[in-house]
């Protein structure tokens, strides 16, 4: 068999959060397939990278108060060690942020100005006269064109999915000021997409799916429109040179994180940078979700011949994960963070786990905590964990640990067994992990079979010398099976080789059976899965569960309307506790206000009548309680929060629009809420 020079990458995980579970699938996918390349005797490179730049990060670091620096590097640092605890193998693992992909960029800028694929056009975009920036599609927010739901950002709605323009959002606002912005013209480069039209074509059904291919030339049915390459200041990424207020949009940058982190590898191990992309004797794989395929099909390939860079090989499509038969949720605690798993149940568990659900196709898979637990339990646990845990203890603890050769019937299930070994080769080549784990599972039945029919703890006193020949087959054929598993379960594989004082299993050595030999002590390889952890992990994942003190005597909300106007308009869980969930507890719109009006009520000793800005949503008049703690004029010109969808409320003095929330003992001890410096009439409390 020949050796191969492999290159695989993964998409490159976005640094503004945490790795969750529905993004392990494909860097899982893609373990499996490098880890089963190297058993094979090939030359395979996982690479990967965070994906840095854009308006989110900016988005993120604000929020946190921190810089973009700040927040990549250490959204970083938590990547590396999710993936590393997850046992994800990465030759190397980089960031856009650097050098190297600054330079790429650059490199990959110049060849398109030189081959004439750049145009320039005038680009309507949404400013902020208020904040004096256009607004990349990030910093608008507004109601979704296609469904209506509030609060949506620019680009893409949450609810239904959709994308749009930023110009097509309903009552579009700044997501910074709150204020309503206006359409302005910016001038743009733009890569022209449609003058790659004939290679594309070509390209696309040699370099994918025959499924993906298709999918991809509907594009086809008019002029590829050009692409909008740059973003307009301020914006976290590289500039592009000529300009000031130009950088490159994130989708440019991106996947230069591919070849910027091959190079760093190539310096780091001294190999030759050229072999991997500038040569077609090495195979480039990238390992993408179905969500991103237009920029990897389309953009991709034709950015990387502009440059003079060769195109992957094939681009391996996966699709998406559901949970319990739903898209992953916050709000249900099935938008599982990496750790949080982590925290509570076993990697392997998922490794195998996703190894038993994914194909080669682009559907969808869905992850059932039930299904989960019972493939676990009943398959890894019950079924190819219990052949080497039965046959090693019985033999050390009941015999001298010497395994001696296989009985006749013993001999034929190996035989037919390793014969398996090419047709599950083939599944792994091919991605059809599924499959593969479907026929390992089949040959443990029939050892399972084998060993009950055999019984050789009924023979262990009268007849050990056939009792070793059952064990010694079972262990065997353990064996075997662990060496087919270690793409998955690389840590479980490594306890195996322990078990039986060998080097690191490849791939050949699972059809050499071993007799005459002395296995060591067997070592636990794997818990069965505790339903009640699988529970805490849910449970742990979910939004806390907010706690609005109401009428409580000793630290309250201010009066007028009043805490009693809240308990009206949402439904409390528990009376005595004043406990509300967390998806009724998201009605209450909090929001930033300004008082630019305030006067106390004759009428009512306790109150002060205040009007007060609230940014896009207006001005809002409001009775407070709170004219024991402050005078009128001291609250003039201050921001505060209020509950800005309160039910109006007519009182004898006028109409209460919302509420000014306020907490202390009472009286003079009362203190209205406050923003740091910087928030905005408007901004939205999240």
């Amino acid at each position: 068999m020949k050796n191969r020079r492999i290159l695989v990458t993964a998409a490159l995980p976005y640094a503004n959060g945490p790795i969750h579970v529905g993004h392990l699938v494909e860097y899982l996918q893609a373990d499996f397939w490098s880890r089963f390349q190297k058993m094979r005797g090939h030359e395979c490179h996982y690479i990967c990278a965070d994906d840095t730049h854009g308006t989110a990060i900016m988005v993120e670091a604000k929020k946190r108060g921190i810089t973009p620096e700040q927040l990549i590097d250490g959204v970083w640092k938590d990547h590396t060690k999710d993936f590393a605890d997850f046992q994800i193998e990465f030759s190397h693992y980089s960031s856009t942020n650097s050098k190297e992909n600054r330079e790429l960029c650059e490199e990959f800028w110049h060849a398109m100005k030189a081959k004439n694929h750049i145009t320039t056009k005038p680009v309507e975009q949404l400013y902020c006269n208020h904040d004096q920036m256009f607004l990349p599609d990030r910093f608008v927010k507004g109601i979704c064109p296609k469904c209506s739901a509030k609060d949506q950002y620019g680009d893409n709605c949450d609810v239904c999915s959709a994308t749009y323009s930023p110009n097509d959002l309903k009552e579009a606002y700044c997501s910074f000021c709150g204020q309503p912005p206006v359409k302005k013209n910016s001038d743009h480069p733009m890569f022209q997409l449609d003058h790659f039209r004939e290679f594309l074509l070509q390209w696309l059904p040699e370099h994918t799916t025959k499924e993906m291919a298709n999918k991809m030339k509907e594009w086809f049915n008019e002029p590829l429109r050009d692409w909008d390459i740059s973003r307009d200041a301020p914006y976290f990424g590289f500039k592009i040179p000529g300009f000031s207020d130009k950088y490159f949009y994130v989708w440019v940058d991106a996947p230069m994180g591919y070849i910027s982190a091959s190079l760093q590898f190539s310096k780091k191990l001294g190999l030759k940078f050229e072999d991997f992309w500038k040569s077609e004797n090495t195979e480039v794989y990238h390992f993408i979700g179905k969500d991103i395929v237009y920029f990897h099909t389309l953009f991709w390939p034709a950015l990387l011949k502009t440059a003079g860079y060769r195109t992957p090989t094939q681009v391996f499509v996966h699709g998406r994960l559901t949970i319990n038969g739903e898209k992953m949720s916050k709000s249900k605690g099935t938008n599982i963070p990496a750790r949080n798993y982590l925290n509570h149940l076993d990697p392997q568990f998922l490794r195998y786990y996703y190894a038993s659900k994914l194909s080669h196709t682009v559907d969808d898979f869905d992850w059932s905590e039930s299904d989960f637990t019972n493939r676990v339990n009943s398959d890894l646990i019950g079924k190819i964990t219990n052949l080497g845990s039965r046959g090693a203890q019985m033999l050390k603890k009941k015999s001298d640990g010497l395994m001696t050769e296989m009985d006749s019937d013993g001999q034929k299930l190996f035989a037919a067994s390793a014969a398996k070994s090419e047709e599950i080769a083939a599944l792994f080549e091919s991605r059809d992990f599924a499959r593969a784990i479907s026929e390992i599972r089949g040959i443990a039945e029939e050892t399972n079979r084998y060993f009950d029919e055999k019984a050789p703890w009924k023979t262990l006193e009268h007849n050990l010398v056939e009792t070793k020949k059952v064990l010694t087959t079972t262990l065997n054929i353990f064996r075997m099976l662990s060496i087919y598993l270690k793409p998955i379960l690389p840590i479980y594989t490594a306890k195996v080789e322990k078990l039986f004082s060998e080097k690191s299993y490849q791939w050949s050595d699972a059809t050499q059976a071993l007799s005459n030999h002395l296995i060591h002590d067997y070592e636990h390889l794997a818990q069965r899965v505790d339903t009640e952890k699988v529970k805490a992990m849910v449970e742990e994942s979910k939004p806390k569960t907010a706690t609005v003190p109401i009428q409580n005597p000793n630290q309250k909300l201010s009066a007028a309307p009043s805490a009693k106007a809240i308990k009206n308009e949402i439904s409390v869980s528990s009376p005595d506790s004043g406990e509300i969930e967390i998806d009724l507890f998201s009605k209450v719109d909090l929001r930033i206000a300004k008082i630019i009006e305030a006067e106390e009520v004759i009428e009512a000793d306790k109150l002060l009548r205040l009007k007060v800005d609230v940014g896009p949503l207006g001005t809002k008049q409001i009775f407070a309680g709170i004219r024991s703690a402050y005078k009128a004029a001291d609250l003039i010109g201050r921001h505060t929060l209020i509950v800005a969808n309160l039910k109006p409320r007519k009182m004898k003095f006028g109409l209460s629009e919302g509420m000014v929330l306020a907490a202390g003992a009472g009286g003079n001890e009362l203190f209205i809420l406050s923003p740091d410096a910087g928030a905005k009439p408007g901004d939205k409390v999240k």
